[in-house]
């Protein structure tokens, strides 16, 4: 006789609720992610010290053109709620207080990779693709290297490029970076 195991999953709804009674506990950091709950790695001093300088770069270049969104919820759809490293999105007078940001709103996003390379690739790109995420950037801090994923197709970017220290990337609204200022 054959078993059939069946996957139980989440909505956005219902992992809200699952935090408000306390079965995701505040002190831990989770995901939703196409209906299934990922537990997300403690952040280490080089991924947040990353953050921070990406932060902190990106606010002083683009403070009047976007707004700079820090490890906080993008609303893909009604079972995913990815939290980027960082989202850059179009401005707009609420700053996304009477709602998370959609697939819409956001410019570009911004993932720091270490520890998380792989589920960042394999699991993450794929859903900013198919939710027609315009631009994408992995900071692959294994490789001390950039990748950029532009023009997204189904589940898959049809432009890639990777960058290193001594070469410029252009971001959104027509600006550019030199990478070392990114990743030193």
């Amino acid at each position: 006789m054959t078993v059939q195991v069946e996957r139980q999953l989440f909505t956005v709804e219902e992992y809200y609720k699952m935090a408000e009674v306390g079965i995701l506990k505040p002190t831990e950091r989770f995901e939703l992610i196409k209906g299934e709950i990922y537990k997300m790695s403690p952040i280490n001093s080089q991924h947040a010290g990353h953050v921070t300088r990406l932060n902190t770069l990106l606010n002083r270049l683009l403070s009047e053109k976007a707004i700079i969104s820090v490890q906080n919820p993008i609303h893909i759809n009604n079972f995913s709620e990815p939290e980027p490293d960082i989202a850059v999105l179009k401005p707009v007078d609420h700053f996304y207080i009477e709602r998370h940001p959609q697939p819409e709103d956001v410019l570009l996003i911004i993932e720091i990779s270490d520890t998380s390379l792989r589920h960042d690739q394999q699991v993450k790109l794929p859903l900013y693709a198919e939710a027609g995420i315009p631009e994408v950037w992995i900071l692959n801090l294994l490789e001390n290297a950039i990748e950029i994923y532009r023009n997204p197709k189904r589940q898959s970017y049809q432009a890639t490029q990777v960058v290193k220290s001594g070469e410029k990337i252009a971001i959104p609204l027509g600006l550019y970076l030199e990478v070392k200022d990114i990743i030193g």
